[in-house]
């Protein structure tokens, strides 16, 4: 038996042992009535404000991401140099991802020039609010602590890229560039004819135009939901894992079961999931544009 093995065999003894112990000597407290998950997710307003602009924590994160976006855009234009360091050669990696892989990869390079700036914005303002998602900060305003006198808002993660209204303007605005990009192209009429495959002709095309209609809509869904589902789902099962299920069920053990998981969904939500969700967004966004203007589909 190698050295690996016993160690490993020996971390799974110990951890089986703690929760063992964790169920003998905690036991259960019973069904927990009053902690409700979904306070997490829920915007109370902090601000009220005229009309529908209200400020909320869903604000905040979106503020937060918008800041850090434009703070990097400014930063890299304004330190570039002949000798990059470390910090410049990162952000050319990344900076040839959005042009090349995202951009260029999907439409001509004249059309890339053009919307390269909205691709390369979408990506990091995406990227951030994902990444920002994963940082607890005080802002459940359902649970507070008492810290030098004052109340503070418990600490708690969110990400407005889980709230779906967040992805479904930019899924709209999307359809609107790419419906405005086609149209600009071929004309109108050009553009609705174009939905139609080649080699379609006769009674075939009252029947296949509507559902090339219907299918351009549903990218509008495709694009907001896959983004919504990812982040809500993830941020679900980290709370849960994290001692929210324990806390429901009363049964601290299944806290000391869950957390190592818990931790483990943790990193790769951080790792993976953020920057694959904001490549994929902005990919389909750009395979949209570029498509939109193609001669056949």
């Amino acid at each position: 038996m190698t050295k690996t093995r016993k160690i490993v065999l020996a971390s799974l003894a110990a951890y089986v042992l703690l929760v063992l112990l964790a169920v003998v000597f905690l036991g259960s407290a019973g069904r927990n009535t009053e902690f409700k998950p979904q306070n997490e997710f829920k915007l109370d307003t902090w601000i009220n404000l005229p009309g529908p602009f209200d400020i909320n924590k869903a604000v905040l994160y979106l503020v937060l991401a918008g800041v850090l976006t434009v703070w990097t855009m400014v930063y890299i234009a304004r330190r570039m140099q002949m000798r990059p360091n470390r910090m410049q050669t990162a952000v050319e990696t990344l900076y040839g991802l959005m042009r090349d892989n995202i951009t260029r990869g999907n439409m001509d390079d004249k059309m890339a020039a053009k919307w390269f700036p909205f691709i390369g914005a979408l990506f990091l303002f995406i990227w951030y609010s994902n990444l920002l998602g994963f940082i607890p900060l005080p802002t459940n305003s359902q649970e507070k602590f008492n810290l030098f006198g004052a109340n503070i808002p418990a600490f708690a993660i969110y990400a407005a890229t889980a709230n779906v209204s967040t992805p479904l303007i930019f899924s709209l605005m999307v359809f609107a560039f790419y419906t405005a990009e086609g149209i600009r192209a071929k004309g109108l009429g050009g553009y609705l004819k174009a939905l139609i495959p080649r080699g379609v002709h006769g009674p075939m095309v009252l029947l296949i135009f509507p559902l090339e209609v219907l299918s351009n809509l549903m990218r509008i869904i495709s694009l907001s939901v896959r983004l919504f589902a990812n982040m809500l789902a993830g941020h679900l099962i980290i709370l849960f894992m994290a001692g929210g299920l324990a806390i429901l069920l009363g049964v601290a053990a299944i806290g000391v079961i869950a957390l190592p998981l818990g931790f483990a969904i943790y990193v790769f939500e951080v790792g993976l999931v953020a920057t694959l969700q904001a490549f994929i967004f902005a990919t389909l966004s750009a395979i949209y544009l570029g498509g939109s203007v193609a001669e056949s589909h």
